[in-house]
């Protein structure tokens, strides 16, 4: 059941790690860190919530990795089998966001002010007891990574060792851990956003809202994952195993989420606009004040129509030039949308970019950005024995090993 012998070119041979970019991610950490120090000394809320903007922006990157693995083996694809190893390197950054956690796991009184306020004499806190408690959030945060850990560890170790021995066994016990993770991945992201994020404030709710942050998540991996196959493969560890029909492949899911995300945003604020209860609309009440109603516009024509329009076109999504500066743009909108999730509750009066919101993104996107880069280098660059490889590189197909980007 093993794949036709093709040959992985060594990924610290590569020149897609360019000695004198090897060094930015930890340059960005320090730099990023120390700023990140001295603000919290500076102003600790503000830091507070600028960290917890860059945890939940990076964040959705390893959730989205950890999804787009599992949904490879809940359907047996063949053109992700080339991008499978990224997705697993992005999934295993979630036992490290735990580490990156801590920070606000001792901050959290100063984040959730629910921690601080006496829940018999708060009706919306008083119903979510007992889980909105101190015990409770802790609780859960751990179990959340605890779950992750499981899955990307198992998904993780029986993909290498395929990688090793090209035993079918291995991909059956990823199918089977992918089958129970995928209900396992949905109520652990739902916790996530639940509690990290919509609990700001706590008197509003959604029950669309972990939807709400899956699609951000997987709408931003897929852009992030474009752009680094795309690299990977024009300058060679991905040469082998990347074809027009796995970019192709990548722009449709990309596509498809850009869709999901603006139905999802969309019903949520039509339900409860329509239902006009005061404990629902007060959070779009706020987000209508000041420059954050501006952020708000950008969010529809710039997460939805903007890459709507351009990703109609087949010719669009095989285009490097048309798809590298969009994910840039993808990028630049999450961070709007996680912004106007998180910061209003701090800056009421409209849209601030703080510069301790860059330090932690430096220090945070740094930290996992060497991560990443040190699995890629001790690791084939893709599965190299995966039992559908010949069918995602072509060998049984029309896409012929050589195509161009």
């Amino acid at each position: 059941m093993s794949s036709p012998a093709i040959a992985a070119t060594p990924a610290s041979a590569s020149p897609a790690l360019d000695p004198k970019w090897r060094k930015l991610p930890l340059i960005l950490a320090g730099v990023g860190g120390v700023l990140a120090v001295i603000g919290a000394f500076t102003n600790m809320k503000q830091f507070g919530y600028s960290y917890l903007l860059a945890f939940m922006f990076f964040l959705s990157l390893g959730l989205g990795g950890l999804f787009f693995t599992l949904l490879h083996h809940l359907f047996d694809a063949s053109w992700s089998v080339a991008t499978r190893r990224l997705t697993e390197h992005m999934a295993w950054l979630l036992p490290l966001m735990f580490v990156l956690w801590l920070p606000l796991a001792i901050l959290a009184p100063t984040i959730y002010k629910w921690m601080t306020v006496n829940p018999d004499l708060d009706h919306a806190l008083h119903a979510k007891q007992p889980i909105f408690t101190k015990t409770g959030f802790y609780a859960i945060s751990i179990t959340l990574f605890a779950v992750w850990t499981w899955l990307v560890w198992n998904l993780r170790k029986n993909s290498l060792e395929q990688d090793k021995t090209g035993a079918a066994i291995n991909t059956f016990k990823m199918r089977f851990h992918a089958g129970y993770g995928i209900f396992a991945f949905a109520f652990t992201l739902t916790g996530a956003a639940i509690f990290w994020v919509m609990s700001i404030e706590w008197q509003w709710y959604s029950t669309m809202y972990g939807v709400y942050y899956f699609a951000e998540s997987a709408w931003t991996t897929a852009a992030t994952l474009y752009v680094i196959t795309l690299l990977l493969a024009r300058a060679g560890p991905l040469k082998g195993g990347v074809t027009r029909n796995t970019m192709h492949c990548i722009g449709l899911v990309w596509f498809a989420f850009t869709v999901f995300y603006a139905y999802i945003h969309f019903s949520q604020y039509f339900l409860q606009w329509n239902a006009n209860l005061p404990e629902e609309t007060f959070w779009y009440v706020q987000r209508e004040q000041g420059t954050w109603k501006q952020i708000g516009l950008l969010l529809i024509f710039g997460h939805f129509a903007l890459p709507f329009v351009t990703l109609l076109r087949i010719d669009a999504k095989l285009n490097p030039t048309v798809m590298i500066p969009l994910a840039v743009w993808v990028w630049l909108m999450h961070y709007c949308d996680m912004s106007f999730n998180i910061m209003p509750f701090l800056h009421q009066g409209g849209f601030v970019l703080n510069w301790m919101d860059l330090a932690c993104l430096m220090f945070v996107g740094g930290v996992l950005a060497e991560m990443f880069i040190r699995c890629f280098k001790a690791h084939p660059p893709y599965p190299v024995k995966d039992p559908r490889l010949g069918e995602c590189v072509g060998a049984h197909g029309p896409y012929p090993l050589d195509q161009k980007h």
